[in-house]
């Protein structure tokens, strides 16, 4: 039982993953399935029917379909040891979201971990990343805050009540943090993100007295799928590309917040944003291939 503990921290514990088709989500996903959770794996692609609103990004990355899907990433964490359990889910549709937390409440009885990384701001993106903010479409704010922060409350307020009640869990939310360094040429992400770090502390706030804690994770550059596509590669040919050099798997992401959830001392972190860097060298884990990213900093 003790060798079980060990290599299935994670195993009894049920979490959800939000927008997990894909990139960070799946990332999550796939790593907190290796320490043996219950994952509910959530978004709007399944292998039936793939999201159909990212026309734009599909184009500019040269990509003839959607990778992944909920049902790809609910399998492959099952073969990882976990158990994965797709569910479709449109983030930004209360009844969606109310429908999910009472199916898991219903199947599982309890509840222990949130990831909120459902995030719109891909839908809008027009390869521009870096231009002043009277030159970036007003669409950018209704694809980050709309279909990116909401999100993460909407999630939030369904979950936490299940947490108070058995006064234990934790929420997290993927964000981007440099030290409070303005992200200079996107105001609309540097908004949308600050607004997130600044959701995880607020919900820390008034979730702390129940003993639920509440954070937010800074990855460094994911190689994405969308982002492998932009460099005319793949996970097993990134390396050969220098600018992708500094860049990290999601799954590094992913072992931060497994990392999170077994630490029994979290509440001391609840209120706060973390780098994943950081946490790889406290908790010591590595990236997929053994390396330790340095965080990424402008």
């Amino acid at each position: 039982m003790q060798d079980e503990e060990v290599r299935k921290p994670l195993k009894g514990r049920v979490a959800v993953v939000t927008g997990a088709s894909r990139g960070a989500g799946r990332g999550i996903a796939l790593e907190l399935g290796a320490a043996g959770a219950t994952v509910y794996v959530t978004g709007r692609s399944t292998r039936a029917q793939p999201a159909e609103s990212y026309g734009r990004i599909l184009a500019l990355s040269e990509l003839k379909a959607l990778p992944g899907s909920i049902d790809e990433t609910a399998d492959e964490l099952t073969r990882m040891g976990g158990h994965g359990i797709a569910v479709r889910c449109d983030h930004t549709r209360e009844d969606d979201v109310a429908s999910l937390f009472a199916r898991v409440q219903r199947e599982q009885g309890r509840f222990d971990l949130l990831v909120n990384n459902a995030w719109g701001g891909h839908e809008t993106f027009n390869g521009v990343f870096e231009a002043p903010f009277w030159e970036h479409p007003l669409s950018n704010w209704e694809s980050m805050f709309h279909r990116g922060v909401r999100n993460h409350l909407l999630a939030s307020r369904f979950a936490a009540p299940l947490m108070v009640v058995q006064k234990s869990g934790l929420i997290a939310i993927t964000s981007f943090w440099d030290r409070d360094k303005y992200l200079r040429g996107n105001l609309f992400y540097d908004l949308a993100k600050s607004a997130m770090n600044r959701l995880a502390f607020g919900m820390a706030e008034e979730l702390r007295p129940h003993g639920v804690a509440s954070l937010a994770l800074s990855p460094g550059w994911m190689r994405t799928e969308f982002v492998l596509a932009g460099h005319k590669t793949d996970e097993a040919h990134w390396q050969e590309h220098p600018a992708l050099a500094r860049t990290e798997s999601p799954r590094y992401l992913g072992r931060a917040i497994a990392a999170l959830a077994g630490d029994a001392g979290v509440m001391q972190k609840s209120g706060s944003v973390h780098r994943v860097a950081d946490l790889a060298r406290e908790y010591d884990f590595t990236d997929i291939d053994g390396r330790q990213p340095e965080a990424f900093e402008l």
